[in-house]
């Protein structure tokens, strides 16, 4: 059947009053089109990072030093998926988000706003442009992977259309969803 906007029409799966450049943490899932396992292998009941799965990890913790006012948080990289919290803040000046008691962030995370943004014409993203410029950044990089490292070509789309997120709305919450990012490996 051809597409008929009349009859086909994609429902949003976002609160549709909710204002998603508000300050908070996201709780996100992106998966690669048709499932395709593009990242890795999970062996021993651990996940085994590809090239294109260290490329994917790289960009992610990128992400404060290229966005003023967002930060990042617990991340996984699956075969063929990601989870990751994404923390909104409420100024432009790349501020760490307040984990806790142990929580640091990891190794090789740059912090602070990119060179070329001047913080007074900062505005603030919302999470689907974030999400969207995160996937756009890995489908080039996974591009030039393809054509000067031999890496698997995907199948029509490197990531499904849509993506799954969550809002985070307490501490309690926040430990639970790190807590199933650091586990999603075993699983």
């Amino acid at each position: 059947m051809a597409y008929d906007p009349k009859i086909h029409h994609r429902r949003s799966i976002r609160f549709q009053e909710y204002d998603y450049s508000q300050e908070g943490a996201y709780f996100a899932t992106i998966c690669a089109h048709e499932h395709q396992h593009l990242f890795g292998k999970i062996e021993n009941r651990a996940m085994c990072l590809n090239p294109a799965g260290e490329m994917v990890l790289r960009v992610w913790e990128e992400i404060p030093a290229h966005y003023p006012g967002v930060d990042i948080d617990a991340f996984v990289v699956m075969p063929n998926h990601v989870h990751g919290i994404i923390v909104l803040i409420g100024d432009a000046e790349g501020i760490a988000h307040d984990r806790g008691p142990g929580q640091v962030r990891g190794p090789g995370q740059v912090r602070g706003p990119a060179p070329t943004t001047p913080n007074s014409d900062a505005i603030r993203l919302k999470l689907g442009e974030v999400v969207k410029r995160f996937k756009t950044m890995i489908i080039t990089n996974y591009g030039r992977g393809v054509g000067h490292d031999g890496w698997p070509r995907y199948r029509k789309k490197l990531w499904q259309r849509n993506y799954y997120e969550h809002v985070v709305r307490s501490e309690e919450s926040l430990g639970k969803i790190r807590e199933y990012i650091e586990n999603n490996p075993l699983n």
